[in-house]
């Protein structure tokens, strides 16, 4: 790697945040159409080299900035994005475009309309210009796909962008524009963004419509800074009836982030009751990021974890049989096509008994009751996001092995069980200069309060290092 030369850094269009994109526009010091062809000529650089895309459509991106560059011109903007480059992941529907989840056993069929996160985007006014990759059903913390190239992590291309969310956060480290869109159903905005030096937001449950809604299941932005992350949500968390988990419709100051630290009661979590073992890197940035709040004034408390071994190994049982059932009814050929991880991971699904699924589910609310008790005591909680620094580009999980799928989300699953929203973004770096993240998470419903508490952290960790630049031929 490279650091980038001063110049470069500050005349690259592609490296601007969303809110600077559109105060460039108001100011008519660049249009839609310049920015757009800047970020197209960035990915022709990178891709070669990450695989972070799927369905890119350079011609139909150029024909929605020439409108955006229209309207700029003529002081009629139609939505808060109007002209900014967005990527989506595989698995929020577009319309006409196929839906493929990551997985080449999933038929490739148009989707009828958009999903309520890209519906928002567009009327917004956003340039969707690509798509990005994620694994098999989204069921995996990697870029390794039955459908997809192997995404690799910018930052060092040997090691693992992460996932669900993989070419979200390699395209958000990598420089593809500011905005990135991703799910999270047990960490897989967070923990992307935890290997890739992002921000991301797991917006409470049902803050951010979609479609098909499920339990745990939520879109939230990935972005290199907060204020970005709040714009996006500005948009996002609009309503959509197409959700019957949504929550009710209420205006939010989305900008409103100024929050400052004092007095608020952390609790630092540093064992997350089970899983692996936190590395000693980690372990060391999330207790640098706790003492940043407590020197600006919070009044800080180490706290236990709250998953046990029981409701990891409930929630594995849960999504094996749930993987299973959607898997066992595909043709046996068409079933074959899935990463080889996920069929075996899969199939012993077949042989947990009713009650071992039910009782599976149940730990959701367990870990629920876990998570409001903990908050009667706390305002929010410090947490790594994963318990290892990094991990090989060509495996499925940090651990790789299908018997011990999940020994990394410990510190990540939790709040999409309990509905709580949590935060990744970047506390620090190891040795060699690669990315950790450290989680910030809030009471169920408090959104903004996550966001401001992020914000507040970004005045207090200190210089980050440069975003990586493509690797020299």
């Amino acid at each position: 790697m490279h650091k980038p030369a001063p110049e470069e850094a500050i005349t690259s269009l592609h490296d601007l945040s969303a809110v600077d994109l559109i105060a460039g526009y108001r100011a008519r010091q660049f249009s839609p159409s310049e920015v757009l062809e800047e970020v197209l000529a960035h990915v022709a650089v990178w891709e070669p080299h990450i695989k972070a895309l799927y369905l890119l459509d350079p011609e139909g991106a150029r024909a929605t900035a020439k409108e955006s560059t229209e309207r700029w011109n003529n002081g009629k903007p139609i939505g808060a994005l109007d002209g900014v480059p967005v990527t989506i992941k595989d698995n929020v529907a577009t319309k006409g475009q196929p839906v493929p989840l990551g997985a080449a056993s999933m038929p490739l069929v148009p989707a009828p309309k958009d999903a309520p996160p890209a519906a928002r985007l567009r009327e917004a006014g956003a340039i969707i210009f690509s798509k990005t990759t994620m694994p098999d059903y989204g069921m995996l913390s990697s870029g390794l796909s039955s459908f997809h190239p192997l995404t690799r992590n910018p930052w060092d291309i040997s090691k693992n962008p992460g996932g669900s969310s993989a070419g979200a956060g390699a395209a958000g480290a990598a420089g593809y524009g500011p905005l990135h869109l991703g799910t999270d159903i047990g960490g897989s905005v967070r923990l992307p963004a935890c290997w890739n030096g992002l921000f991301a937001l797991k917006p409470s449950l049902g803050r951010v419509p979609v479609d098909p809604p499920y339990v745990g299941r939520v879109a939230g932005p990935m972005t290199r800074t907060v204020d970005d992350a709040a714009l996006m949500m500005s948009v996002l968390s609009r309503p959509d009836r197409r959700d019957g988990m949504s929550l009710p419709a209420i205006e939010i100051n989305w900008k409103a982030l100024d929050k400052s630290p004092r007095k608020l009661r952390i609790g630092l979590m540093l064992d997350a009751g089970t899983g692996q073992a936190l590395e000693k890197e980690v372990r060391d940035v999330a207790i640098k990021t706790a003492k940043a709040f407590e020197s600006a004034g919070a009044v800080l408390t180490e706290v236990d974890g709250i998953l046990t071994r029981e409701m990891l190994d409930g929630l594995d049982h849960f999504w094996r049989a749930r993987m299973w059932s959607d898997l066992s009814l595909l043709p046996p050929e068409q079933r074959a096509k899935a990463l080889p991880y996920i069929y075996q991971w899969a199939e012993t699904g077949a042989k947990l008994s009713g009650v071992d699924v039910v009782r599976g589910f149940n730990a959701t609310m367990a870990i629920r009751a876990a998570a409001a008790k903990l908050f009667c005591e706390v305002d929010y909680v410090i947490s790594p996001v994963s318990p290892v620094v990094n991990f090989p580009a060509e495996f499925a999980a940090p651990l790789n092995d299908p018997l011990k799928p999940f020994e990394h989300i410990a510190f990540t699953v939790p709040w999409n069980m309990s509905e709580n929203p949590a935060a990744s973004i970047n506390g620090g770096y190891d040795k060699k200069g690669f990315p950790i993240g450290v989680q910030i998470v809030g009471r169920r419903f408090d959104d903004l309060g996550v966001l401001g508490m992020a914000k507040a952290f970004e005045g207090l960790r200190g210089p980050q290092k440069p975003w990586p630049n493509p690797p020299k031929k």
